[in-house]
């Protein structure tokens, strides 16, 4: 189904009654009109949605966790890195999100709004501030024709602005990391595109840290008569949040010329005792443009005097000089206007940006001070708002240019669906948008945990880290911990395609955190026993919480003992070999070989048969830690098959004969128990303890087959590193698409965790009923892999239908979601496992193939 054919597409732009189609406005991405309203307004998972019996098996867990979760806010005045209690609703508001990465990010909604911000690193606040508009003047000679908010809203505040722009006439299309707002402007012959431009670019680790975007206003008019146009840029100095009150926040105007380019706007300084930052509004000067700015205005009464300033003869008064800083209670705004004149049937444009400037941050704890990659460019002084602006607006063009480079030939290649192609790049905001953080290395840091290469460890500062820094995104905007590592091995994808230096940056400093030792009890909120904080060569879960200290205490999960963690380290040995297989850097699986052999030197004591598989007896899979696993399963135990694998491949490179010939054997025998135990001659069944509902279909059973492939490993072409038989895998994958996608959600909502063999859901879990995007990008990767085209881009696209065009979760792809009724954990990391499946499809042996 093609996305511009899609009766879902046509429902999100049902209200459009304009025929205007915008300045080079692409044919792909998400599109919607600003009037659109979704029908299905759904829940965040609470606990009224567990089960009786759920409740019951854990209720020592909810006690545990009350007690822990009161501690954490009402003592210690902290926010829980996941708080069971204050879900997010759903707003159906959110648009591309604007800047870089690693320097915070502000999301502009669909309808224009400013309302979610991520400039204290990894810390969201979801506030519409209703006073950061655009605003268009047209004028006639010396007669303002119309002024008007563009913006649908109608706030009870600013009533001196002509607000409630009809939505009916606009149209918002998304294609990350750019966006475009057409509006016509009723009765006028005028039509406006603004294009959104952020500096997130493939292979880029300059521009692509900047934290910045750029709005190009593009003007058509069809009138017969010239007309001036000016564009007002109207900003509060804050984020909507109650330190925007604290005071001592002040404005004032610059003007910089550099290299024969001259942009001017205002600063706007907010001066908090913590992580205090600088916004920088800035247009372009160039012939013909007219700049003009009020430094300093009140967002919060009727501000009458702005419109009328600008509706008296298009632009601002001016004013030379700063704002006196705020007072206790009060916040300050600025406005930028730029104009131009637009021939008759002519058209004309005009540029602004938007910069933020904290070159210096802490996290939550305040113990350490970090300074943004970005400054390596622009200094730590905290006035780089005019020099990153004008870099922005005089390099912009070329961002697109790399922009439209990395994405043509996907765009163009139509043998793709289009929604396809909106979901892969759409869903890579997350890179940018996930809290993520990108600093430096400090001259004085050292990332091996304290043992060295000399001893089996790695470099005090690896090349790598040192060049590029030091990298973490979250999990999730509601659970918030930095690179917890089960999710990034499926997410991980989108960095080591588009950012390998990123990629292997964060596997140094995971694999540094594998050889610390903290031996502080702590207790476990899901089994009630106190165990070490951090267990030496294991796999922390996660880097930390963004209100504590990331980088300094690991693994901020509280569900589970580390020691618990054996996929953890079995994802650890595959990233490594499977971002070698990409990368080729050499030096990278050396420093990385003799971390695996010790982190499987673990894993080993846990083969308690003998038969070269794994034993899960009394543990959860740690990514389906809700859904209980008695003895070898099929998604642990292909992961331990697989990592066992790569053991035996990297080996092999790296010329250690006694590791091959070891593993070798134990694949062996692995491979065989496996079969065994698990296939049951469809598929791989759940695990192997023989309950009643050992036999369940899990979706992700193929997981290890899937890293193998994508690693150039697990063809029927090399019989040495062939694990998983190809007919048994194929068999596996169809019975998946056949129960698991076609009997859930009459096949159009992806393929949900879990399915019985008669063809129902499995309920025994909170999990196990659920669909999770990100593994369903992942599963369709697999298919892909193994020729099934067409079932894989069917699975993924019931998920981003779903998501995307029937929720409104646009740039807020959630954990999970269910048949009915409610979602879990919004803006989540591992959909940017999508990239799986372009890595897939760039490996088809036959590209040609029609893919949908």
């Amino acid at each position: 189904m093609d996305l511009n054919d899609s009766a879902s597409l046509a429902e999100l732009m049902a209200g459009y009654r304009s025929t205007e189609t915008g300045f080079r406005v692409p044919k792909d991405g998400w599109r919607i009109c600003l009037a659109h309203e979704f029908k299905e307004k759904r829940k965040p998972f609470q606990a009224k949605d567990v089960s009786l019996s759920n409740i019951v098996e854990h209720i020592g867990l909810g006690v545990r966790y009350l007690k822990w979760w009161y501690k954490k806010t009402q003592v210690e005045k902290k926010a829980p890195f996941i708080d069971m209690f204050r879900a997010l609703p759903l707003k159906q508001i959110y648009g591309v999100p604007l800047g870089g990465i690693g320097g915070g990010t502000i999301t502009r909604g669909w309808k224009g709004e400013f309302c979610r911000w991520q400039l204290n690193p990894g810390m969201y606040h979801y506030k519409t501030v209703i006073a950061d508009q655009f605003t268009v003047c047209l004028r006639r000679g010396d007669q303002t024709l119309y002024q008007q908010v563009l913006s649908t809203d109608r706030p009870h505040t600013l009533q001196g602005w002509n607000w409630g722009f009809c939505g009916e006439y606009a149209f918002y299309h998304a294609l990350y990391p750019r966006a475009w707002s057409v509006y016509q402007l009723p009765g006028q012959n005028v039509t406006l595109t603004c294009r959104q431009v952020s500096p997130v670019i493939p292979h880029n680790y300059k521009d692509s840290s900047l934290p910045v975007a750029v709005f190009e206003w593009h003007i058509e008019n069809k009138n017969d008569y010239a007309l001036d146009v000016s564009i007002m840029f109207t900003m509060v100095n804050g984020s909507g949040h109650k330190d925007d009150k604290s005071g001592g926040h002040w404005n004032e105007p610059f003007h910089l010329e550099k290299e024969g380019e001259r942009v001017s706007g205002v600063l706007l300084h907010h001066c908090t005792p913590v992580n205090p930052y600088t916004l920088c509004m800035a247009a372009r000067e160039q012939s013909n443009r007219e700049i003009s700015h009020q430094t300093a205005f009140n967002p919060e009464g009727t501000c009458g005097a702005l419109w009328n300033d600008l509706i008296s003869d298009g632009t601002l008064g001016s004013p030379s000089g700063s704002s006196l800083p705020t007072r206790r209670g009060q916040r300050v705004a600025a406005a930028l206007a730029a104009g131009c004149s637009v021939p008759p049937h002519g058209h004309n444009s005009v540029e602004f940006s938007l910069a933020w400037d904290m070159p210096k941050m802490t996290f939550g704890s305040r113990e350490r001070e970090h300074v943004r990659r970005y400054t390596r460019y622009y200094g730590t002084k905290g006035d780089a708002g005019p020099s990153i602006s004008h870099y922005a607006l005089t390099h912009y063009k070329e961002w697109e240019k790399m922009i439209e480079e990395w994405q043509t030939p996907i765009l163009q290649n139509s043998s793709l669906p289009s929604w396809y192609k909106s979901a892969l790049f759409n869903e890579l905001y997350f890179v940018a948008d996930g809290g993520t953080v990108w600093v430096e290395l400090p001259e004085d840091s050292d990332i091996s945990g304290g043992l060295r290469s000399k001893d089996g460890g790695l470099p005090g500062q690896p090349h790598i880290v040192k060049e590029y820094g030091r990298f973490a995104y979250l999990e999730g905007q509601e659970y918030r911990m930095y690179n917890t590592y089960d999710v990034h091995f499926y997410a991980s994808f989108a960095l080591i395609m588009l950012w390998p230096k990123l990629a292997l940056s964060l596997q140094y400093d995971i694999a540094g955190s594998v050889v610390q030792h903290d031996p502080t009890e702590r207790l476990n909120l899901m089994s009630g026993h106190c165990s070490p904080v951090k267990t030496r060569n294991v796999v922390p879960h996660d880097i930390g919480d963004p209100d504590d200290e990331p980088w300094l205490r690991v693994n901020a999960y509280m569900i589970h003992d580390t020691a618990d963690w054996k996929d953890l380290n079995l994802k650890f040995v595959l990233h490594v070999y499977r971002d070698y297989h990409l990368t080729q850097d050499t030096q990278y699986l050396k420093d990385m070989w003799p971390i695996c052999q010790a982190v499987m030197k673990t894993e080993m004591k846990f083969d308690k048969d003998g038969d070269g598989l794994i034993e899960n007896s009394g543990y959860a899979d740690q990514t389906y830690d809700g859904w209980s696993v008695t003895g070898p399963s099929a998604y642990c135990g292909g992961l331990w098959l697989a990592s066992v694998c790569v053991m035996c491949k990297m080996a092999r490179l790296l010329n250690s004969d006694s590791v091959y010939e070891y593993y070798q054997d134990v694949l062996k025998r692995g491979s065989e128990a496996f079969d065994k135990l698990l296939w049951n001659g469809n598929y791989y069944n759940y695990d192997s303890s023989g309950r009643s509902l050992s036999n369940s279909v899990m979706s992700d059973q193929c997981a290890g087959h899937w890293f193998l492939r994508a690693s150039g490993l697990g063809d029927d072409d090399d019989d040495e590193f062939q694990v998983f038989p190809k007919h048994k895998v194929c068999s596996a994958l169809q019975t998946v698409f056949r129960l698991n996608v076609m009997c859930f959600g009459d096949g159009q909502m992806g393929a949900v965790n879990g399915m019985r063999p008669e063809g129902m859901p499995d309920r025994s879990s909170v999990q196990s009923d659920e669909v999770w995007v990100g593994v369903v990008y992942g599963l369709a990767a697999t298919m892909i892999h193994e020729g099934m085209l067409k079932e894989g881009l069917h699975t993924a696209e019931g998920c981003y239908r779903t998501v995307w065009e029937h929720l409104g979760m646009a740039f807020q792809t959630p954990e999970a979601y269910s048949e009915k009724g409610i979602y879990r954990s919004l803006a989540y990391m591992r959909p940017l496992s999508i990239w799986a499946m372009q890595l897939a499809l760039d490996n088809l042996s036959t590209p040609t193939q029609t893919m949908g």
